[in-house]
């Protein structure tokens, strides 16, 4: 997986796509809550939940269908006075990207078992082809050694560079539109 530093990235570069009038610290915050919120699976290691079982690290909270319910869920609480200047959809949208940014990232990286997408329907765990993502130790203890330093030097390659990239383009072309 990308430390959990990094998948903040992708909502904070996909707000800058959002309607002026919707952006708030409250939907962006909901965006990286969506991006980040999958890795609570590792919890289930203390409980004996083995790595490839469906509940495992990878498994269903990194499906497709958490994240559409993830964010399906938290469009309804979405407080309304930003709803009425943008549809349920726009921020739906938003919410799903985010949360679905976490399992593509996790799927870019160069271990662990893979990424269930279509579970529970399918526990089969996929990768992409192109892998250029270290992976990130999941203890403290590693992460925070030469393996850790390596891990954010990849991330800000492959997934800092391009996310800002992406978000100084989308304002340039708001500023001139």
């Amino acid at each position: 997986m990308p430390s959990l530093m990094s998948h903040p990235a992708v909502p904070l570069a996909l707000a800058t796509v959002l309607p002026r009038e919707i952006i708030s610290p409250g939907l962006v915050f909901l965006g990286v809550v969506c991006a980040t919120i999958p890795d609570l699976d590792v919890v289930g290691f203390r409980f004996g939940i083995s790595y490839g079982h469906v509940l495992g690290h990878r498994g269903l909270s990194h499906s497709i269908l958490f994240a559409a319910f993830l964010a399906g869920c938290l469009t309804l609480l979405f407080p309304l006075e930003v709803q009425l200047k943008a549809s349920r959809w726009t921020v739906f949208a938003f919410l799903f990207l985010s949360a679905l940014s976490h399992g593509l990232l996790d799927a870019m990286t160069s271990g662990g078992l893979g990424v269930a997408f279509f579970a529970p329907f399918d526990n089969a765990r996929y990768f992409f082809p192109w892998r250029p993502i270290r992976v990130s130790p999941i203890s403290f203890s590693a992460f925070f050694s030469p393996t850790g330093l390596r891990v954010l030097s990849s991330e800000l390659q492959w997934i800092w560079l391009p996310a800002t990239g992406f978000a100084a383009l989308m304002l340039l072309v708001r500023r001139f539109t």
